[in-house]
């Protein structure tokens, strides 16, 4: 088993002791993915849709680095600061996840996020061939 740690710089640094992405074998595994601009390390964005597509081109940043893409995607669980953002939540990320490949998905309010942030994203890839 070979671990090959994945990092960029078109996605937002770690803020912590973690590392954008992991990629073992045939899996690529992500760090969460808050609204962070890459640049300015500030949050991006007021309302869930704009902090949404945000955090979802954060990961596809670091899918790509790692040598993937979202339609690898076989797994995501988003946290959302208040779940009464589920709809426009999911409008945006219906944007992002399309066709026949669709990940499976879990979603859960949370108390807080890092930064105020009022969405985050993990997802576990398949590894392109």
């Amino acid at each position: 088993m070979k671990r090959h740690i994945i990092d960029t710089v078109k996605a937002p640094a770690a803020i912590g002791p973690y590392v954008q992405a992991n990629r073992i074998d045939g899996l690529v595994y992500t760090s969460g993915q808050i609204p962070l601009d890459p640049v300015s390390g500030k949050i991006v964005g007021e309302n869930i849709e704009e902090q949404t597509e945000r955090a979802l081109e954060n990961l596809k940043a670091v899918l790509e680095a790692a040598g993937t893409s979202l339609g690898n995607v076989v797994k995501t669980t988003v946290f959302l600061a208040d779940m009464n953002d589920f709809v426009k939540m999911n409008e945006v990320y219906a944007r992002f996840f399309t066709g026949d490949k669709l990940p499976s998905r879990s979603t859960v309010q949370v108390a807080a996020l890092p930064k105020g942030a009022l969405f985050e994203i993990e997802a576990i890839a398949l590894a392109a061939e």
